[in-house]
């Protein structure tokens, strides 16, 4: 594989060349992109030595579009040490410098951090919400450990030892999914009353982005079909295709799904609509209460399952207040699911507008994966993990 290793400017710098080596002599191709706070700490002579290519650390050097051209040729970005600043820039979307530049030319491509900073600065709110944009965006963290660190103090701030860092890559070099298509449903879905009500649900799509996010980093391209949301996808094998009714979801995951390898359900889809949407705004007609007929829409999931061939993956989700599992178990055998995912509503910090999820993903072979109350990101890669092994 053909690794470009970027280094900036943190004391655990003079470990790059160690991780150049281990790199090299695991048989990857190196070379390496460094800040100039980076060569504060370790030379360029040193670099350019271990990975007998040239470094890149000059943006503008003879003109060159140089982060365009090492973009091409890498196949995967190691930044090691990864500091509060470069993962500031990154979820920023700010590009100033020869590295931070690279790291947004190179989306759509793996991307491993090694995370290395003082414990306090590590444990600060901003560090820790940028690192969770990463992540969401399919980028992988090593570490920090726990340690002695360079101020002197004992915390969880150093950078991973260069054989850990170098074990990481190794597990994640190959993309499992590349090549293959999925599609993912997310949010809720709205069903107009009159020109300004409709009848909807509290669905924020978290979720069904966080898998759109998950499958892209495994190498999937997306098909993210979305009711109403402010959320949008980072990852560009991602495409979002905007909805807003449960009959408008239906027409475009069912021309989709025959093209793909399998597909997450996770919207909010309502289950009924107003029988009659009124182009203008309904009036109070004096004390009278209003009584709306509603009909029943078309079931997605139920749609696709009849639809599903040999080698697709069908994966629902179901979201239920008693009788959960048995529940949850005859939705995925009535509508012909490989999977469902079971959420709770009675568990503490799961459903809809949180950013943590708690669930079970239960097999049609009998199954049952239950994870932790974690981030929503962290519960769309144990999904992946699960349903696509």
């Amino acid at each position: 594989m053909k690794i470009i290793v970027g280094i900036t400017g943190g004391i655990a710098a003079y470990k790059a060349p160690e991780l150049v080596r281990l790199l090299k002599k695991a048989g990857h191709e190196v070379r390496c992109a460094a800040t100039e706070h980076a060569l504060e700490f370790v030379t360029r002579v040193t670099l350019e030595t271990v990975s007998g290519a040239p470094l890149y650390s000059d943006l503008f050097a003879s003109g060159r579009t140089e982060h365009i051209s090492l973009k091409d040729w890498g196949e995967m970005l190691v930044v090691a040490p990864a500091t509060a600043n470069i993962i500031g820039k990154v979820a920023s979307g700010i590009a100033d410098d020869a590295l931070s530049t690279l790291l947004l030319a190179f989306s759509g491509k793996p991307v491993v951090m090694a995370p290395a900073m003082n414990c306090e600065m590590w444990a600060h709110p901003a560090v820790q919400r940028n690192v969770e944009t990463l992540k969401s965006w399919g980028i992988r963290m090593v570490g920090p450990a726990e340690g002695e660190l360079a101020c002197g103090v004992s915390g969880v701030g150093r950078m991973a030892e260069p054989q850990q860092i170098v074990d990481a890559i190794g597990e994640g070099a190959t993309l499992k999914l590349n090549g293959e298509r999925w599609l993912v449903t997310a949010g809720p879905t709205y069903e107009r009353i009159d020109s300004v009500r409709f009848i909807g649900n509290y669905s924020s799509g978290k979720m069904g982005f966080a898998l759109a996010e998950a499958l892209a980093g495994a190498g999937a391209k997306v098909e993210l079909v979305t009711g109403p949301t402010s959320l949008n996808a980072a990852n560009p094998h991602i495409h979002l295709i905007r909805v807003e009714s449960a009959r408008e979801m239906y027409a475009a995951a069912t021309e989709v799904f025959p093209r793909c390898h399998g597909a997450i359900l996770s919207a909010a889809v309502a289950d009924y609509r107003p029988a009659e949407c009124a182009d203008h705004k309904l009036k109070k007609n004096g004390s009278e209460g209003m009584t709306l007929e509603l009909v029943q829409n078309p079931d997605i999931l139920a749609t696709l399952g009849g639809m599903k061939h040999e080698g697709q993956t069908l994966v629902g989700f179901a979201l239920e207040t008693d009788n959960e599992e048995a529940n949850a178990q005859r939705k995925l055998e009535k509508k012909n699911l490989d999977y469902i995912v079971l959420n709770s509503l009675r568990d503490k910090g799961a459903g809809f507008g949180v950013d943590t999820n708690k669930v079970y993903i239960i097999g049609r072979d009998g199954s049952c994966t239950e994870s932790p109350l974690l981030s929503k990101q962290e519960v769309a890669q144990l999904i992946i993990n699960t349903v696509t092994t």
